[in-house]
C-alpha cells in the first residue's frame, strides 16, 4: 500500500482502472481472507456506513489512522442474502467495518484521489472451515450477481507463509515452494470449468499445500471466485513470486462482459 514503486502495487493499480472504466459495475461484493463467520454459516454485512477494521498488530501507528472511502448497500446486501437462503446456506445479515483484505487492496485498486470506485461495497465472509468445496459452493450461489453487472471480488494470496517471511525478507527469490504452488494454482484455476472445482480442491491435498498456506484462509477466496464464475474459463492475468509469498492476479469473464469475477 505504502510501496508504491512495487510491481504488485502497479498491476492492481492497472486492474482497478480497468474495472472503474470497461466493468463499470454497479456494486462490489468482496470476500475477505480475513473474515471467516462460522463453520457452517456465512455472515453478510448490511451497513451502509461502515468504519475500517485495523485486524493486524506490531505495525507503526500510522497504519491505524488509514482511510478508506467507502459505503454500503442494504440492497445489494439482501440480495446476497436471499441467494444463500435460496442455495441452503446459513447465512445472517451483520454491522461489521471493512477488513484489511478489503481496504488495503482497494486503496492500490482504487485509489481514492486518482481511480476512485464509487459504487456499493458489501463484504461477504468466508465460512471458518478449510472445506474448499463448501466454499466453491458460496461462490455459485452468489453467481447470478454477475448477470445485474455486481462484480465479485476475492481477496486472498496465492501463496501466503508469515512464518517464512521473516526468513526471506531480504532476498526476493521466490522458495521453492512458491514457485510450485504458484503454478500449481495457475493450472487449476485456469482448467476447464468442469475440471476446476476437483481441480482447486486438490490444491489442498498437495505435499507443498501446508509451505504455501500453513492455514488455507487466504486460499480459499479462490475458490469462492471460481466458483461464481460458472462456465467462464479462469485467467491469470499476472504473477509474482516473492519469498515466501506470491502475488497472483486472476480473473474469470471477459471484461466486455460487464461481468467478470476477480
Amino acid at each position: 500500500m505504502y510501496q508504491t514503486d512495487h510491481p504488485a502495487y502497479k498491476k492492481l493499480g492497472q486492474i482497478g482502472k480497468e474495472i472503474t472504466t470497461k466493468v463499470k459495475p454497479k456494486a462490489v461484493v468482496v470476500f475477505s481472507a480475513h473474515w471467516q463467520a462460522g463453520r457452517d454459516t456465512i455472515q453478510v454485512n448490511t451497513a451502509e456506513n461502515t468504519d475500517l477494521i485495523y485486524d493486524f498488530y506490531g505495525f507503526p501507528s500510522h497504519y491505524y489512522k488509514e482511510k478508506y472511502p467507502n459505503v454500503g448497500s442494504k440492497e445489494v446486501a439482501n440480495k446476497v442474502l436471499d441467494l444463500l437462503g435460496k442455495a441452503g446456506i446459513k447465512a445472517e445479515g451483520v454491522k461489521r467495518g471493512l477488513d484489511h483484505g478489503v481496504w488495503a487492496s482497494f486503496k492500490c485498486a482504487f485509489e481514492p484521489e486518482s481511480n476512485p470506485l464509487n459504487v456499493p461495497i458489501v463484504q461477504v465472509s468466508l465460512f471458518k472451515n478449510e472445506d474448499p468445496v463448501a466454499h466453491y459452493r458460496l461462490g455459485e450461489a452468489v453467481s447470478s450477481l454477475r448477470d445485474e453487472n455486481i462484480l465479485i471480488i476475492v481477496s486472498g494470496m496465492a501463496v501466503h507463509n508469515l512464518r517464512d517471511l521473516f526468513f526471506s525478507m531480504n532476498d526476493s527469490r521466490p522458495l521453492p515452494y512458491t514457485t510450485s504452488f504458484d503454478e500449481a494454482l495457475k493450472k487449476a484455476a485456469t482448467a476447464p470449468p468442469a475440471e476446476r472445482e476437483q481441480a482447486l480442491a486438490d490444491l489442498l491435498k498437495r505435499p507443498d499445500a501446508r509451505q504455501a498456506h500453513p492455514t488455507f484462509d487466504h486460499l480459499l477466496p479462490i475458490h469462492v471466485g471460481a466458483g461464481a464464475a460458472g462456465d467462464d474459463v479462469g485467467k491469470r492475468l499476472w504473477t509474482l513470486g516473492e519469498g515466501s509469498m506470491s502475488w497472483a492476479q486472476f480473473r474469470f469473464g471477459q471484461v466486455a462482459n460487464s461481468s467478470s469475477s476477480l
